[in-house]
């Protein structure tokens, strides 16, 4: 088995916002979630699942009224959890004709709400590929055996700490189709054959103090040697967790150089959407 190396160095783990038994169960409740974009109502069903012995809670997403298999994608949770946020994202998927499932990268629905917290947890998932791997195999799982999806089309998105996890999983073969990682971390990223496979689309803050240029050099080069199809956006003055309302208020609290900037998540959600039309259809 290929492996890559996805260890961040300590210092930046504070700052960022093949096969085990897996079972599940679910429990379900309506939402009347509209976007503006396409007014659907979708369903949403709590699923617990595991990863060996780790109990998992994530959060499936559909629309009500879908009739036929459907894409499905993998929505991975920012450093704090598979909190409201992620959830909202997921649902935001499935407005969209999509079946979303938020995963639960920390096990028993871990939700932090400071940042020691935060690089504990995600330390130890950045510390422990093959944890990493795996826990994003099993939501792959989860996806695959809904009747509800088709299991030749997956693909994974994340957001900060989760953007990094889904390049991590797709580089280490969770046969996800695409990638989208919005202000997601990149040093330490190595992309190897399997990304030959992937759609990749990165959405990333031109003002990210977290992502330094290097960084991004680094990236680049090491997709082109594999010849790895890839866009990569980035948006003018924006920062890190730039998609996230609650950024400026939680960057002032912790002294973080972090920001919600409006013009950047409209335009990265259009970005995603376009790259979706062109790699990953709904069916």
């Amino acid at each position: 088995m290929k492996k890559i190396s996805i260890l961040i160095p300590l210092i930046l783990l504070a700052l960022f916002a093949f096969t085990k038994t897996n079972s599940t169960s679910t429990e379900s409740e309506k939402t009347n979630s509209k976007t503006e974009e396409e007014n659907q109502k979708t369903t949403r069903e709590e699923v617990i699942y595991t990863d060996g012995e780790t109990t998992l809670k994530g959060y499936l997403f559909y629309p009500e009224d879908s009739k036929g298999k459907k894409s499905g994608v993998i929505v991975v949770h920012e450093w704090w959890g598979n909190n409201e946020y992620a959830q909202m994202r997921a649902e935001m998927i499935a407005s969209l004709g999509y079946v979303a499932f938020a995963a639960d990268m920390y096990g028993n629905g871990i939700v932090v709400d400071n940042p020691t917290d935060a690089t504990k947890q995600s330390g130890m998932i950045y510390q422990n590929p093959n944890i990493l791997k795996d826990r994003m195999q099993a939501a792959y799982d989860v996806l695959a055996e809904n009747s509800r999806v088709d299991k030749k089309h997956i693909a994974a998105i994340g957001y900060c700490f989760g953007g990094t996890v889904a390049l991590g999983a797709a580089n280490m073969g969770v046969p996800v189709e695409v990638v989208v990682s919005f202000h997601g971390g990149l040093a330490g990223f190595k992309a190897n054959e399997a990304m030959d496979n992937v759609q990749t689309l990165i959405c990333h803050g031109a003002a990210d103090q977290f992502v330094p240029e290097t960084d991004v050099a680094n990236f680049k080069k090491g997709m082109n040697a594999v010849n790895a199809p890839c866009e990569f956006k980035e948006y003018e003055g924006a920062t890190h967790a730039f998609t996230n309302p609650e950024a400026t208020e939680v960057g002032e609290k912790f002294k973080l150089p972090i920001a919600y900037n409006q013009a950047a998540d409209e335009a990265s959600w259009k970005d995603m959407k376009t790259f979706f039309d062109a790699h990953f259809k709904i069916k």
